[in-house]
């Protein structure tokens, strides 16, 4: 019998459970006993759902409170000296202020840094490590999960993130590498695994995704050692995942892993499984990711079902098991849920447990059940009616796309020439000071907009409550000192579904909620067919918060890399072709916003390095369509409009020639969390354009105060003349309270006004 499993879970909830669990207790409203209780009914929930979705072996320990690699930090004692004592005192405190620091009395606690998951808009807490590290087993999270399930009757398969990908994942504080800590590391794993299996558990599963990246001779030569080292001691049979791409090159390193069982995402990589089938040792368990784990489309069950077969036929009556790509940690959890979607657009959908269904289907339909075929039938015209409608296509936005040229991806002039102009229409002190974009979306905007939107709150008074909004914005920017000003959002929900909501071609859900990191949820939107712009569509709040003040107001745009990024993205036309329509619909939005006498225009690409791919090999035809999608949307204007773009919890040393190759006037970057060492990449490079190194963490609750600032500013100083440096947050202030965004925008004033200072006086 072919077995139907699954890697990960949504952690949040279908009605984010966890998110509201998590902000009450941040506000200290529920205790800790009440966050576990919520956490350990959205565990047993979820473990229950599997099984009734018909997955023979569920996960376990694939839930998290906040990140699954700070949990593995945690739970193996890789916790920096900062929070050691916070940590004896109270561990869940502790392991918070790792998270999103903390700020108390006598407690002034900075975040790990946060990065991306591969090239996944999910955000890790990267694990700070130092040359003679010490590991030790912290607590029992894996162990206690797997008791917990099997106490209701579900036997699991506990998840960890093995121990090479750990290290590789993580940074360390002196220079050391990181693997060299892999002899200290491995008796922890070797005793948890022990646990394990003394406890009942049959089968653990190791996450090893830098497989499927380019590994050097010394990566290579860890997973042996490592590999063998977990072998020689008592564990359950070992399931080695990877996944979001191909092995390629480290196939026959994972087929030669003394482990019992490997999963290939087939979705990402489907011409991998011949390489697979001929290079896995005869009775090891072969997992073959075969429904998307990553968007939530219908998956094309046909052709799933011929890789299924093809499988079998080449292992006979070795196991073989059926399995989403990856974790469906990145969809969401109910289609059901959905009551507002159109029945077309719906019948296209798939969401976590959709995906599930669609697995018991095709491992029914493998081992010859009655009555599959009327299934799978209707799950091939769902496709076929997809790719059929004419909802979908648009001659008119192709015909434009194919009508694009070089010049349209070129501004008229070099940035040494722009300058002057741009200069003298904003008139700017040295250090200009400006922000990411959004302001506090208080419980009040909230509600106004939720009111609206359910028709209890006209759109005469809805708009005259937004005026308002945005003019106590543009007068607090005032008072606080800022140089370059911003309208603050107040209209939007969030920065890709708000414009998602004004362009054709997208749908939106009620509850397609995934977590980016920690509490944050987003709902991104359906890219279903091609993409115009009908209308102006940030305008009318730009124009009117310009009227209100003299300084210079920049209009704020979300560009067509994130915006492809941060959607579930149509997967019948080439991502490319699909960013060039964004472009162009943001190009016409940039025009409009120059013509209504905005001199700055941001357009973010927070989403830029996500993208991506993880082979380096690939890396050139990507930022090729990527920096050109950019550029189109950007090009439209005259040499004195300043562009700007923004992007955030990313490394860009490897990058850093397209990054120049944007040819932004003005680029903001995440600094502050990895205290500067992100401008090392552009100083190295000898970036042209102007950079804002940001100097406040916008992701934790702590306020810095000037001093911090203006050493931030130092280093970046240090590294970058003073001339091209802007003085701004990390990101956009959204999800910050008035209180804490008035005292830190107040410290970064004063801190750029003594960077002037002490620049007049050298």
């Amino acid at each position: 019998m072919t077995s139907v499993t699954n890697l990960g879970f949504p952690r949040i909830g279908a009605r984010r459970e966890l998110k509201r669990a998590l902000e009450s207790h941040w506000r200290g409203e529920t205790d800790a006993a009440q966050l576990q209780a919520t956490a350990a009914g959205l565990r047993a929930r979820h473990w229950k759902l599997q099984r009734e979705a018909g997955v023979d072996l569920p996960p376990s320990n694939d839930f998290s409170l906040y990140d699954h690699v700070l949990d593995t930090a945690f739970l193996f004692d890789a916790i920096p000296e900062r929070y050691r004592a916070l940590a004896e005192r109270d561990p869940l405190a502790a392991y918070f202020a790792m998270a999103r620091g903390l700020q108390k009395p006598g407690i002034d606690l900075h975040a790990l840094e946060m990065t991306k998951w591969f090239d996944t808009n999910y955000h890790y807490l990267v694990p700070e490590l130092h040359a003679g590290q010490r590991f030790a087993l912290r607590g029992d999270k894996p162990l206690a999960e797997y008791r917990e399930a099997r106490a209701l009757g579900i036997e699991t398969r506990p998840v960890l993130l093995g121990p090479v990908s750990f290290l590789l994942l993580s940074k360390t504080t002196d220079g050391s590498h990181p693997l060299d800590l892999l002899d200290a590391l491995l008796p922890v794993y070797v005793q948890l695994l022990t646990a394990l299996k003394d406890a009942g558990a049959q089968w653990v599963q190791l996450d090893e995704p830098v497989l499927v990246q380019d590994l050097d001779d010394a990566a290579r030569a860890a997973f042996e050692r490592a590999y063998a080292h977990l072998a020689e001691a008592p564990h359950p049979d070992i399931l080695l995942a990877t996944y979001f791409g191909a092995l390629d090159d480290n196939l026959a390193l994972a087929a030669a892993l003394p482990v019992q069982g490997l999963h290939v995402d087939l979705v990402r990589a489907p011409e991998q499984l011949d390489a697979v089938l001929r290079a896995l040792p005869a009775g090891r368990v072969l997992s073959l990711g075969l429904v998307d784990g990553r968007n939530i489309w219908r998956n094309p069950l046909d052709n799933a079902l011929i890789l299924a077969r093809y499988a079998r036929g080449h292992r006979g009556d070795g196991p073989l098991w059926l399995a989403p790509s990856c974790s469906l940690l990145h969809c969401p959890v109910d289609l059901t849920l959905e009551k507002k979607l159109d029945a077309e657009l719906r019948g296209w959908l798939a969401f976590s447990r959709q995906k599930l269904d669609e697995l018991r289907l095709l491992a029914d339909a493998l081992d010859g059940h009655a009555g599959t075929e009327a299934a799978l039938a209707q799950a091939r015209e769902a496709v076929e009616a997809r790719r059929r409608s004419p909802r979908v296509h648009n001659a008119a936005v192709k015909a434009r796309v194919a009508a694009l040229t070089a010049a349209d991806a070129t501004r008229a002039t070099p940035h040494a020439q722009r300058l002057p102009l741009q200069a003298a229409a904003l008139r700017l002190p040295p250090f200009p000071t400006t922000t990411i974009g959004s302001f506090p979306q208080t419980l009040e905007v909230r509600e106004a907009r939720a009111r609206n939107k359910a028709g209890k709150l006209a759109d005469a008074d809805y708009e005259a409550f937004l005026e308002r909004q945005t003019e106590q914005c543009v007068r607090e920017q005032e008072r606080i000192g800022l140089d370059v000003l911003v309208h603050g959002e107040f209209e939007r929900n969030d920065m890709v579904e708000y414009f998602g909501e004004q362009l054709d071609g997208f749908a939106f859900t009620g509850n397609g909620w995934v977590q980016s990191y920690g509490s944050r949820c987003v709902k991104p939107p359906v890219i279903y067919g091609d993409v115009s712009r009908p209308a102006p569509m940030t305008v009318r709040w730009s124009q009117y918060a310009q009227s209100l003040t003299d300084k210079p107001m920049k209009g704020m745009l979300t560009g067509p890399v994130t915006v492809l990024q941060w959607s579930f993205v149509r997967d019948d036309q080439e991502r490319a072709q699909t960013c060039r329509q964004i472009a162009l619909a943001l190009r016409d939005e940039v025009n409009d916003l120059e013509a209504a006498g905005i001199a700055a225009i941001q357009i973010d690409e927070p989403a830029l390095r996500e993208g991506l791919p993880l082979r380096r090999a690939q890396w050139p035809a990507y930022l090729g369509w990527a920096v050109e999608a950019f550029r189109i949307s950007a090009s439209g204007v005259g040499d004195a409009t300043q562009i700007h773009t923004h992007m955030c919890y990313a490394q860009f040393n490897d990058i850093i020639d397209s990054v120049a190759a944007l040819d932004a006037d003005v680029i903001s970057i995440e600094t502050s969390r990895s205290r500067m060492e992100l401008l090392d990449a552009f100083a190295r490079f000898d970036y042209p354009n102007q950079v804002g190194p940001g100097v406040y963490d916008i992701h934790s609750p702590r306020v810095p105060d000037r001093s911090e600032m203006v050493d931030l500013l130092r280093k970046a100083a240090e590294v970058l003349p003073a001339r091209k440096l802007w003085v701004n947050p990390d990101c956009g202030l959204k999800t910050r309270g008035w209180a804490e965004t008035r005292a830190a925008l107040t410290a970064l004033v004063e801190a750029a006004r003594e960077m002037r200072g002490e620049a007049v006086a050298a």
